[in-house]
């Protein structure tokens, strides 16, 4: 199955290519549970497949976006896009995962004894806050300067970015795994509310950071296929 967009070239197949090209349609594949951002180069199909979802039902979501008005990242040139990157993800990442480790740690103390407490999400959760603020710091220092420089040879370090953005998907499977899917038990108290709202805006947050730079941003700097 292909997507047609008005102004694109060629059909769009898949995941990535799509939420790259169609504002919106990465809040539809959130809410089918599909994977644009580690694993945009699959096929819609292939996607689907693996989820489980209908592939009919996917598409009738997306193609109900098509006419929908708006604009989006996905139009800003490669600087500007940089610095909404910088400001949109890099600092709001910083600014709330501490945060969400403080109170993982209350929630982990407090309800030692329940069954659902997501034990050991505070380690992971810091775990991941110095992995991502070290990714992002290279990007800041390195690959985003020499993009905004026109650097020559920049396919080793967005190589390397796309290889740690991988390592963060699969850190928000371990959250998931912890959480039930981010799913608090019917007596969860409002710091543990709390715990699983704020992580849901990290893990759509961070997906979409990815999903920018691996689908939108590197490939305008990158001759080596994602």
């Amino acid at each position: 199955m292909t997507i047609e967009i008005a102004g694109s070239t060629a059909p769009l197949r898949t995941v990535g290519e799509i939420a790259a090209a169609l504002p919106g349609a990465t809040g539809v594949f959130r809410r089918f549970g599909l994977d644009f951002c580690c694993k945009g180069n699959v096929p819609l199909e292939e996607a689907a497949r693996e989820r489980g979802v209908d592939v009919a039902d996917v598409e009738q979501a997306l193609q109900a976006l098509k006419d929908e008005p708006g604009t989006s990242a996905l139009s800003l040139e490669s600087a500007a896009l940089i610095d909404h990157i910088l400001t949109r993800y890099h600092e709001v990442h910083r600014r709330e995962l501490p945060e969400l480790v403080r109170l993982a740690r209350t929630v982990e103390a407090v309800h030692a004894r329940n069954a659902h407490v997501p034990k050991g999400l505070a380690d992971l959760l810091e775990a991941m806050a110095n992995d991502l603020d070290l990714h992002m710091r290279k990007e800041e220092l390195i690959l985003f300067p020499g993009m905004k420089h026109a650097a020559p040879a920049l396919d080793a370090p967005i190589a390397r970015m796309r290889h740690e953005h991988n390592d963060h998907g699969a850190h928000l499977r371990e959250v998931e795994a912890l959480t039930d899917n981010l799913s608090p038990p019917s007596d969860a108290c409002a710091t543990w509310r709390a715990l699983y709202s704020g992580l849901s805006k990290f893990t759509d947050d961070l997906m979409q950071h990815i999903h920018l730079e691996n689908n939108v941003l590197f490939p305008k700097f990158s001759t080596v296929p994602n």
